[in-house]
């Protein structure tokens, strides 16, 4: 009886173990999420400013056109590469969760 209690006892702290491990990982994941997501929209909201700047300083209608055109390529580049770091970051965040709980999963399985 006494060896069924130190057992359920064991696995229970190797799981509180995996858990808190698991939510460290995912909160420094969190972190660099938001880290990231802060200088991407100061770096937007940095290139909207330059870009109504130079729109305020055009004479003719095609530069106007120009500069809006040149603004939206470039915000929809920055927007694209955005995400796929975001979703990197993301995955890359889980794996880090899930390592943990790989070797309890692993030995359940067998």
């Amino acid at each position: 009886m006494m060896k069924n209690f130190d057992e359920a006892n064991k696995m229970g702290k190797e799981m509180m173990d995996g858990a808190l491990t698991s939510y460290a990982s995912m909160s420094k994941g969190m972190q660099a999420m938001a880290a990231e997501m802060t200088e991407f929209s100061k770096k937007s909201y940095e290139d909207g400013v330059a870009a109504f700047e130079k729109m305020a300083g055009v004479k003719t209608l095609d530069k106007a056109f120009e500069v809006q055109a040149d603004y939206m390529k470039g915000a929809y580049e920055s927007f694209v590469a955005q995400a796929t770091r975001m979703n990197e970051m993301f995955t890359a965040a889980a794996k880090d969760a899930y390592k943990p709980y790989e070797a309890a999963f692993s030995k359940t399985a067998a």
